[in-house]
């Protein structure tokens, strides 16, 4: 978080996100990992797999929060690159559909 204020990036952690459907407000509310600028998502694992669930879980973020991009991030690879996932909601606010691929990172020479 520090590194991003320190860059003038508005970022945001571990806040709560309420399911409200029809009225009805969920008495256990979901937390993400981190926002920043209203409009990157990031939820960090360290596991030795990504499964579906975990890709679910920061495509259900995403709508919740009607945010356009996430990121899914394992910490658990030799080189963090190779943990990468990105998710892209387009039209965030219109509701669509999402497209995911890994995420190609290139390296700086």
């Amino acid at each position: 978080m520090r590194e991003l204020s320190l860059r003038n990036l508005a970022a945001v952690n571990q806040r709560m996100v309420k399911i409200e459907y029809k009225g009805l407000v969920f008495e256990e509310p979901l937390r993400f990992d981190v926002l920043i600028e209203d409009c990157l998502l990031l939820e960090l694992k360290s596991v030795e797999e990504v499964r579906p669930i975990h890709q679910a879980q920061l495509l259900s973020y995403m709508k919740l929060l009607d945010i356009p991009i996430g990121l899914l991030i394992n910490f658990h690879e030799v080189k963090v690159s190779d943990g990468l996932t990105r998710m892209i909601l387009p039209g965030a606010n219109q509701g669509d559909i999402v497209s995911t691929r890994p995420a190609r990172m290139k390296t700086p020479i």
